[in-house]
């Protein structure tokens, strides 16, 4: 049974404590109660700069711009669980989110391009990762291209993608805190994160999409 299990959120979008960011605090604070150490970021505050594709990474497997991305991936490649929030802007994930997702570059080149640093498939199993995200409109696909970035990431890191929470027709309900249930649900979620991975369970709903 792990005693120990260190949980970071990681906050997309531009606006502060919008819809998304209430969902992501809703997160961490059930998995606090559940006895997670919790540590929430938010993208917009750091100092970082875009992939420039230079591919340097290739052949040391190290980012040359050393930012407060490559400090914040250190502390994510070590945690138990990861939790990205966005909202959808123009049927996709925020420039900020995109961005710090591209940064991940040599990380993906030190696992599948020079072989080191690699997570084994049963330390996978044990760490989960969370996407919440919110939209607008009330439309059957809005979140349907955020799904690919966010799978990639989670896969560079090692961890399971576990069934997060999205909620859509944000215009419709007036904001997240006029949904009947999202603020609840994500809760639940976040103490069953912590509570599943302390007794070494895998979590068992995966995302579908």
């Amino acid at each position: 049974m792990k005693k120990t299990v260190t949980v970071i959120g990681l906050s997309g979008s531009p606006r502060r404590r919008g819809n998304t960011e209430q969902l992501l605090d809703r997160f961490l604070a059930g998995a606090s109660d559940a006895g997670g150490i919790t540590e929430k970021v938010v993208l917009s505050t750091l100092e970082y700069s875009s992939c420039k594709g230079c591919n340097a990474c290739h052949q040391t497997g190290t980012c040359i711009m050393d930012d407060a991305v490559r400090e914040l991936y250190d502390r994510m490649l070590a945690a138990d669980c990861i939790i990205i929030s966005s909202p959808i802007y123009t049927m996709g994930i925020t420039a900020e989110l995109k961005s710090f997702i591209d940064r991940a570059h040599y990380i993906w080149v030190r696992h599948f391009v020079l072989g080191s640093h690699i997570i084994s498939p049963e330390e996978k199993k044990l760490r989960r990762g969370y996407f919440l995200s919110t939209a607008g409109m009330d439309q059957a696909d809005v979140f349907d291209t955020a799904y690919p970035m966010i799978r990639a990431l989670f896969n560079i890191l090692g961890f399971t993608h576990c069934a997060g929470y999205l909620a859509s027709n944000m215009d419709g309900y007036g904001g997240i805190t006029g949904h009947p249930t999202a603020l609840d649900d994500v809760y639940r979620i976040g103490t069953s994160a912590v509570t599943g991975i302390m007794a070494g369970r895998p979590c068992l709903e995966l995302a579908r999409r």
